[in-house]
């Protein structure tokens, strides 16, 4: 009760004030209950919140997108199995590889063999120009295949760099978890050092007013309301 309606009450107006108790006693019942309210402001939250270094924006809500070691499990969960899918990729071309190696180096054995026996049956019979021109053709491919070998040894030799560096990942991913455990055990450090005896629900309600604050209105509790209301019907 504010100090109007006290002077209202001292001058004789008791019925319009008892109306307006009764009238404010009604407004206090349809006040929405502490579980709306919070999910009012869980909402507005949500929809006024941008994430900025430099903005003066409120605190992110604890929704799944906010949680910072449930968004950082996600990342080591997910990176774990991109690499593992990256590796069995590199695992596949590397095998695609040695089997074209193994092609390659078929080849060239064959061509080194058609180059010796046109060699010698150019020697024998050099009047003949198709044995020359087996084999320099042969040579020919002979060099060209062994390019082709030795950019297939090249790209294999590329992939065990890339697994390599992927094994950063993996430590990526450790120091990561590391941080997380950090996280969780100063959390649960927080809550053993803030637990009380008494449960939440269990705990009354702060004051509205106490002596001494500047933010609140002059207010009269409800006892004294009851004693001013007694004492008007004691003197009528």
């Amino acid at each position: 009760m504010t100090q109007e309606e006290l002077d209202a009450l001292m001058n004789g107006d008791f019925n319009d004030v008892e109306d307006e108790i009764i009238e404010s006693d009604s407004l206090e019942d349809d006040e929405p209950t502490d579980e709306v309210v919070k999910e009012v402001n869980t909402q507005a939250a949500e929809s006024t919140y941008r994430a900025s270094s430099t903005g003066s924006w409120p605190p992110p809500p604890p929704d799944d997108d906010h949680k910072v070691v449930h968004q950082l499990d996600d990342v080591t969960k997910e990176s774990e199995e991109k690499a593992s899918e990256i590796f069995d990729i590199i695992e596949s071309i590397s095998d695609d590889l040695m089997a074209k190696e193994e092609s390659a180096n078929f080849c060239i054995d064959a061509f080194s063999d058609n180059v010796k026996l046109f060699t010698t049956l150019t020697e024998k019979f050099p009047h003949i120009q198709t044995f020359m021109t087996a084999k320099e053709q042969n040579e020919e491919a002979q060099e060209k295949i062994q390019e082709i070998l030795d950019s297939l040894q090249d790209s294999g030799n590329s992939l065990m760099n890339v697994m390599d560096i992927m094994q950063y990942q993996d430590i990526h991913r450790q120091k990561i978890e590391r941080v997380i455990n950090v996280m969780r055990a100063l959390s649960n450090y927080m809550n053993e050092l803030f637990a009380g005896k008494i449960e939440d629900e269990k705990r009354v309600g702060s004051a509205v007013h106490i002596h001494g604050d500047d933010t609140t209105e002059d207010v009269v509790n409800a006892d004294d309301i009851e004693a001013l209301l007694a004492q008007f019907g004691t003197n009528r």
